[in-house]
């Protein structure tokens, strides 16, 4: 019965400390976030620079060459129709890129994933923390009451 109780105690030990950790780390994103946006407001600076050229590292030649090309007949191009149907069909998704990209914020798009990817460790952390924190006090108060280690003389 001893190894049980042994067991059992790894257990709820184990299981304290891993909830304690997402709460930790789910607060210190909190907390990396909130720093991000209110002191180091610079921090997202690559980000930003970033969401403005997304859809222009999508198109390896300048545009206007490109549609000036797509729209030549295919003799002048010097393009077969399949080569023609494709670069058309390129410079849709290139355009739609553009269009799409223009109306998302990658930025506050990421702090939201962050958002709840932090706030789901919470969520799971500490009822598992508490959970696991409290039966130990209960069973660490009954077994004093039970038997108190105190010699007798």
């Amino acid at each position: 019965m001893k190894s049980n109780s042994l067991i059992r105690t790894i257990y709820l030990y184990l299981f304290t400390i891993v909830g304690l950790a997402l709460v930790v780390i789910g607060s210190v994103r909190f907390i990396d976030m909130a720093l991000k946006i209110f002191v180091f407001k610079q921090a997202d600076a690559p980000q930003i620079l970033q969401q403005k050229f997304s859809c222009q590292s999508y198109a390896p030649f300048p545009v206007s060459k490109l549609e000036s090309v797509a729209n030549q007949n295919t003799a002048n191009s010097g393009l077969t129709s399949e080569e023609q149907t494709a670069l058309k069909s390129f410079l849709d998704n290139y355009q739609k890129c553009q269009q799409e990209g223009a109306n998302i914020n990658y930025v506050t798009s990421q702090r939201q994933r962050d958002s709840s990817i932090s706030l789901a460790m919470i969520l799971v952390g500490l009822p598992l923390y508490l959970y696991h924190w409290l039966t130990i006090k209960r069973e660490t108060k009954k077994d004093l009451v039970v038997s108190p280690d105190v010699p007798e003389a």
